[in-house]
């Protein structure tokens, strides 16, 4: 049962990545998944033929697996990668697997017994025939026509899609922090068991009446690009998750088949969360060059909610061509009469059911008004701009007039508020002024990569989500000076001031992570420079002049491009040919682990050459990095040394004028007459100085909990 991979097939990973990691998955986890997935719909079916008294509906069993399931997802991070290497977790999940084997025999074998008893037992037929009565109510037996088990599929491939959006946009346009991933998935996971429980834990008609206002605030939210408070504004977010994962995973539960078709309910089940997954991971980033297919599922969750009734008053002017029929008429008496009757969460469901027979039918007032409230937010965003107002009063009006109108108006109604919805995003999308001229947008399998020239024009911004990964003057006179990071003023500036003071060593010069080429600035006469680069679209960016030149025009030394990931290519370079190996390897605002291991340190210092330097770029927002690099040294026997020039106030306008940012880097090197003019730059501190504990990282071992920033 151990999961592992030949080493040799990940170096094909660089041509299709998305098709090697889904082969690698399937030939990897697909069997024990499979044995996992077929389990739960076996055993339920099993116990639906046994002579309990819930036998009848048991799709709690489903809220118990995928209690089952939150569990393993937190416990992971938590306990055991902090505690076991992968030798132990792969035999520990090996453990696992067969008691599982072991419990399914068992169940196996009692299974048959239990149901025997069952028929032999007409007491108990009568007793339990009042129970499947009044299971019988909460569990639909309607014929399983294709448009049900099409509604089925639609229904779970929302949220599906819906989790991976929010996780990608999250973290890559709002805030990239290290296991942030693991919160939009225990919601997606907790909809689950709190939707098949037994006893109604949490209303999903307040949840339906959540989630149109939740959508308005998502939708302020992303149409106004904040990004500050970033972690306020990853609630709205959440909120929106959970609240349509309830929504549609509730009306699944509420149409869940009997007994009889409960695998086959589960199959339609798991094709539309894999039908969501591939849309996400293969689909959307073969069609977008950003996260567009976030909001377009925010928009179909919106639809697909139940409609509900507001107070009469709240409706003026929206029922326009809408005559009312005595057939209407009856049902709005019947609406009323039931709603003022409801007591519990069953009676809600027959309810909203009534709700749908209140509303009239989509006509065109759901196509009109919507593109009425489209043309108000294009003025709006295209006039209020202009006006002598506070920026938050700017988006309060351009944005939160249609805004509120649309959730006031047009929430009772799933489709005309959605297409409001959609119309609105569309018109800011459209009409807005851009913050920074878009040069080039491409997406794929590692991200999306966006080229922005920054307002005043007068600099090209690369940034991966919210991350910069490099900035360059367009003034030709000074397109060759290092920006950001990697400023001449920084800790890369002396490290290449150190590095060129060395006559006696090796001139070549490796680089893992590209970005913009900028540390290509640096290179001299008689230098080789070799970059190590994963994604081709980076690659394609960098040489591309219109957009920087730091490779076309400012390398002083030849400069070749290697791509594939760093650790596996890097293999293939002389032993101790390199006198600088520069790690800049970063996605998003995080750092590869595998980049960071005892294994890869010394891989590095077998194509180090003698008196050579080792240098990682770790600066991040959310983990403490050097301690992970001082860890690595320290088992290595090797000297390290940090320099972060964190900005005061006073320098952070200078800083600004000069295309400066802060940074953290560390240097490794054998010996401290390695390190040359580092030793006695008093910027750069020993690591094993410091007040954090080191931490060690291995290729079967990393624990990024305790490597996290502590609030001070």
């Amino acid at each position: 049962f151990a999961i592992g991979e030949a080493t040799a097939n990940v170096a094909h990973a660089a041509d299709n990545p998305a098709a090697w990691l889904l082969k690698t998955l399937l030939l990897t986890t697909g069997p024990t998944f499979f044995v996992l997935s077929a389990s739960a719909p076996l055993l339920q079916k099993w116990f639906s033929r046994t002579r309990s008294t819930a036998a009848s509906d048991p799709y709690f069993l489903y809220a118990a697996s995928n209690a089952g399931s939150l569990f393993a997802l937190i416990s992971f991070p938590l306990l055991l990668e902090p505690n076991l290497t992968l030798g132990q977790q792969s035999r520990t999940w090996s453990l696992a697997y067969l008691a599982l084997i072991a419990l399914v025999l068992a169940c196996a074998v009692v299974a048959p017994r239990a149901r025997a008893h069952a028929r032999d037992e007409k007491t108990h037929d009568d007793a339990q025939g009042a129970t499947d009565k009044r299971a019988s109510a909460e569990v639909s037996s309607g014929a399983l026509s294709f448009r049900r088990r099409a509604r089925w599929v639609l229904l779970a491939f929302v949220p599906s899609s819906l989790v991976l959006g929010a996780t990608t946009y999250i973290t890559t346009d709002v805030v990239a922090v290290p296991l942030l991933w693991v919160v939009p998935l225990s919601l997606y996971l907790l909809s689950f068991v709190l939707v098949f429980a037994r006893r109604t834990l949490l209303s999903r008609r307040l949840m339906a009446r959540v989630l149109p206002g939740a959508a308005v605030l998502l939708a302020l939210v992303y149409m106004s690009g904040a990004t500050q408070p970033a972690w306020f504004l990853i609630l709205f977010h959440l909120l929106f998750l959970f609240a349509a994962a309830m929504v549609c995973h509730g009306q699944l539960a509420d149409d869940r088949p009997d007994a009889r078709h409960l695998a086959e309910f589960y199959l339609w089940l798991a094709v539309g969360g894999a039908l969501g997954g591939l849309f996400n991971a293969a689909l959307a980033p073969l069609l977008f060059n950003s996260v567009v297919e976030y909001p377009l599922v925010i928009l179909l969750a919106s639809y697909l909610r139940p409609p509900f009734r507001r107070a009469r008053g709240q409706l003026l002017g929206l029922r326009l061509g809408a005559r009312k029929t005595e057939s209407r008429r009856g049902a709005e008496e019947k609406f009323d009469d039931e709603s003022r009757a409801v007591e519990d969460e069953s009676h809600a469901v027959e309810v909203e059911k009534l709700a749908v027979e209140v509303e009239p039918r989509a006509n065109w007032l759901d196509v009109l008004l919507p593109l009425c409230v489209g043309a108000l937010t294009a003025v709006l965003v295209s006039v209020v701009p202009h006006l002598e107002i506070k920026t938050v009063e700017r988006i309060a009006v351009a944005l939160g007039v249609p805004l509120f109108l649309l959730n006031y108006f047009f929430a009772p109604r799933p489709l005309r508020f959605a297409l409001g919805l959609g119309a609105c995003m569309l018109a800011s999308a459209v009409f807005s002024a851009p913050s920074g001229r878009t040069l080039s947008a491409e997406r794929n399998f590692f991200g999306t990569v966006r080229v922005i020239e920054e307002p005043s024009g007068g600099e090209h911004w690369l940034r991966h989500g919210s991350t910069l990964h490099g900035r360059q003057f367009t003034d030709p006179a000074r397109a060759c000076e290092p920006l950001s990071y990697y400023h001449r003023e920084g800790p890369l500036g002396s490290i290449f001031d150190a590095f060129n003071s060395k006559p006696s060593a090796a001139q070549a010069v490796a680089v893992i992570g590209l970005g913009a080429g900028t540390s290509a600035a640096y290179s001299r006469a008689g230098q080789a420079w070799t970059f190590y680069e994963i994604d081709p679209a980076v690659v394609r960016v960098a040489r591309e002049p219109k957009l920087f030149t730091y490779l076309s025009a400012c390398a002083a030394a030849p400069v070749s491009v290697v791509l594939g990931d760093a650790r596996l290519r890097l293999r293939d370079a002389p032993a101790s040919s390199y006198g600088l190996i520069l790690l800049d390897a970063f996605s998003s605002d995080a750092v590869p682990a595998h980049l960071l291991t005892r294994e890869a340190l010394a891989l590095y210092l077998s194509k180090l050459a003698p008196g050579g330097l080792v240098a990682f770029h770790v600066s991040n927002r959310s983990l403490e990095l050097e301690r992970v690099v001082g860890g690595d040294a320290a088992d290595a026997g090797l000297v390290a040394r940090v320099f972060s020039d964190n900005q005061s106030e006073e320098d952070r306008e200078r800083d600004e004028e000069i295309g400066k940012d802060p940074s953290t880097w560390v240097v490794v090197a054998r010996s401290e007459a390695d390190l040359g003019a580092l030793s006695a730059d008093a910027r750069w501190q020993p690591l094993d100085t410091r007040s954090r504990k080191l931490v060690l990282w291995r290729d079967d071992f990393s624990n990024v909990v305790s490597v996290f920033k502590t609030v001070e």
